[in-house]
């Protein structure tokens, strides 16, 4: 090593050193003031590992996709157990990803236009939208209250000639009835994606979710499970859906040479392939052979990721420990509440609390949650709840499987609170206090 590579190498441990001491003073968490400080519903849960990282991908400058990307997929890869995980730029663009991956004219069985797939009417938006963006119909069928995953009892009734796949959210964290799931979907030779946007670490029979079926989304999003700010991934054990994914992630382009790859790629043959009509050897890293999108995830993005990776299984049992204690805390008011249930097979790390206001309760939804955000609590409402009702996708051609009314009780009378990491006893004492407060006034 030179003298000025020494240099700087010195200076860089220096920066280093100074952003772990610049988080102690600048991002060191405040003391719990109850009534002042805001219990928020989720929050990025993080300590100076974080920052190093990223700032020392920024002084390699490596803005783009880089070896920390290829670390970050290989180390979720290994922690879901599958063949590869590609990482993106959002848990929304992984949805679109997968389904747009089903109507590649490369795969055996692509999907058409007019195809249906199955998914629940109530949800996040960002589960139904790649439907309809891929010219596909989706097939509406109503959630269970108390789990609020699809029911499983009317995938029958939604199944027609025209059915394809199953596109099912794990909400909130807590498994679908999963057996059941993919026991109809081998039946009737159907593809399923599994949106583990909220449940990265939950489990049913011990398997983690996300490993079930074709494919599987993960989202990065700051409230969620581990956070790179702006995030998702794709994760699949099928080889032919995996290289579809990255080629529509990179442009439609088909060459997959990693950017560390020699000048001639890691084939040895980047500049000797072949485009129909031309009548000589084209750049590989430049035939096309999808219709595809720009969805990569940043080197910065995924060094981050690294760190939290790191973090997840105590991530996830923090969640678990949180919810326990709110549950338990809130059980005396279950004559007002519906409070949520899960299968004795499932192991849910939760994303969030979901609760249900109980038909004949002497309050409203927005009576109990204005007096918890008056308190500083924050709540969320149940997603989308029945996502027809929305200005949005009035519109859309679409088929339903009777009247969702579930779906429409969550829109008028569901709500969530948090269950993340970074509550600690002090807040989750002050959040059931202010529960036992609101009930006592009635």
């Amino acid at each position: 090593m030179t003298s000025g590579q020494e240099r700087g190498s010195d200076l860089r441990r220096r920066i280093l050193e100074q952003v772990a001491e610049y988080y102690r003073l600048a991002h060191a968490e405040r003391a719990f003031v109850p009534g002042e400080s805001r219990v928020h519903y989720a929050a990025r849960v993080y300590d100076e590992e974080e920052l190093v990282r990223g700032v020392d991908a920024i002084l390699d400058f490596w803005l783009t996709v880089g070896p920390r990307t290829d670390a970050f997929e290989q180390g979720l890869a290994r922690y879901l157990g599958l063949r590869e995980t590609l990482a993106v730029n959002s848990g929304s663009s992984a949805n679109l990803l997968t389904m747009s991956a089903l109507r590649s004219p490369r795969l055996e069985r692509r999907l058409e236009p007019g195809d249906e797939v199955i998914t629940a009417a109530m949800g996040f938006p960002t589960t139904t939208a790649p439907i309809v963006q891929n010219k596909l119909v989706p097939v509406f069928i109503d959630c269970e209250l108390g789990t609020y995953n699809l029911d499983p009892e009317q995938l029958c009734r939604a199944l027609s000639d025209r059915t394809r796949a199953i596109f099912l959210a794990h909400m909130l964290g807590n498994p679908v009835d999963i057996e059941s799931v993919m026991s109809f979907a081998r039946e009737h030779d159907l593809y399923v994606i599994e949106d583990t946007c909220q449940a990265l670490g939950s489990t049913y029979d011990g398997q983690l979710l996300g490993t079930f079926g074709d494919m599987a989304t993960l989202s990065f999003y700051p409230s969620h499970h581990l956070t790179t700010g702006e995030g998702g991934a794709v994760a699949t054990n099928d080889a032919r859906l995996g290289q579809i994914v990255a080629s529509l992630r990179d442009w439609g382009r088909d060459c997959r040479c990693t950017h560390t790859s020699p000048a001639a790629g890691a084939c040895g043959r980047r500049f000797d392939w072949e485009i129909p009509g031309l009548n000589e050897p084209y750049d590989h890293r430049y035939l096309y052979v999808e219709i595809g999108y720009n969805m990569k995830m940043t080197d910065v993005q995924a060094a981050i990721g690294l760190a939290q990776l790191q973090k997840l299984p105590a991530f996830v049992e923090a969640r678990k420990r949180n919810f326990r204690q709110l549950y338990e805390g809130l059980r005396p008011y279950k004559e007002f509440l519906i409070l949520p249930k899960w299968s004795e097979r499932a192991d849910p790390a939760w994303f969030a609390l979901p609760l249900t206001v109980t038909q004949g309760a002497p309050f409203s939804r927005r009576d109990l949650i204005t007096f918890l955000e008056n308190r500083n609590i924050e709540t969320r409402l149940l997603l989308a709840g029945n996502l027809i009702r929305q200005p949005g996708y009035r519109e859309i051609e679409h088929r339903t499987v009777g009247e969702l009314p579930n779906a429409d009780r969550v829109l008028r009378s569901s709500f969530f609170v948090g269950v993340y990491p970074g509550l600690d006893e002090a807040r989750k004492d002050y959040m059931l206090q202010a529960f036992e407060d609101f009930f006592g006034s009635l």
